[in-house]
């Protein structure tokens, strides 16, 4: 229908709270199909997604939170953020983990609380399906451009399902553990990951949304009248 994939946009947003109801591995199929779906240059296809539940998934975010408890540090393999982060960038940062935090309640100086809260990335936010991405590491830099577009159709699959999503870049901060406690082949580098699940509506996290930049300040028009 015209308007549908507007309104399937508009609604969608990052979901960091999760009902304890189940996935169905038919809805996750689909979900993983559509993300395949996704164009990428030559057809190279590039991502794999890994898929857990249950105890598989239980496994890691106890293999994880060993990690931060033994102050392991962080060895992601590809950087997320420009070094230095621009100015104009860090603003945009800085007001959603304000807006995030404002809606939990925790304020700028609570330390313990923010660390608590971003904490949780590696909990999956206690979604019941939480899903490991990677990528071939001989892949170009391209490549991470299709795996984005094969992520974007996810989180839309997810959403017309009617479930909520949300990526998990930090999860990159501990690839080699997780790498090797899923024992993934050699040549797979992880690079984020998905909590899914049934959004909890009632849950502070999922109110707000973050802002988006006008129209004007990142498009430009040529040989329009």
């Amino acid at each position: 229908m015209p308007g549908s994939f507007d309104t399937l946009l508009q609604s969608r947003r990052s979901t960091r709270a999760f009902t304890a109801a189940p996935v169905p591995r038919a809805a996750l199929e689909h979900m993983c199909q559509a993300a395949r779906r996704a164009p990428s240059g030559a057809n190279l296809q590039p991502g794999q997604f890994h898929v857990l539940t249950g105890p598989a998934l239980g496994s890691l975010v106890a293999a994880l939170h060993e990690a931060q408890e033994q102050g392991t540090p962080h060895r992601a393999e590809y950087s997320y953020f420009p070094t230095p982060m621009p100015t104009e960038l860090k603003a945009r940062q800085r007001a959603a983990g304000y807006a995030l935090y404002q809606a939990l309640g925790i304020g700028r100086r609570d330390v313990a609380g923010r660390r608590a809260q971003f904490a949780r990335n590696y909990a999956f936010f206690d979604a019941p399906v939480g899903v490991v991405v990677t990528i071939q590491r001989d892949m170009g830099k391209g490549c991470f451009m299709d795996l984005g577009m094969s992520l974007m159709s996810f989180l839309l699959s997810a959403e017309d399902q009617g479930y909520g999503a949300t990526g998990i870049g930090a999860l990159a901060n501990y690839g080699p553990e997780v790498h090797q406690h899923l024992g993934l082949p050699d040549d797979e580098m992880v690079v984020c990951g998905i909590a899914v699940g049934v959004a909890d509506q009632a849950a502070p996290e999922n109110q707000f949304r973050t802002a988006r930049a006008d129209l004007e300040t990142f498009t430009s028009f040529h040989g329009f009248d």
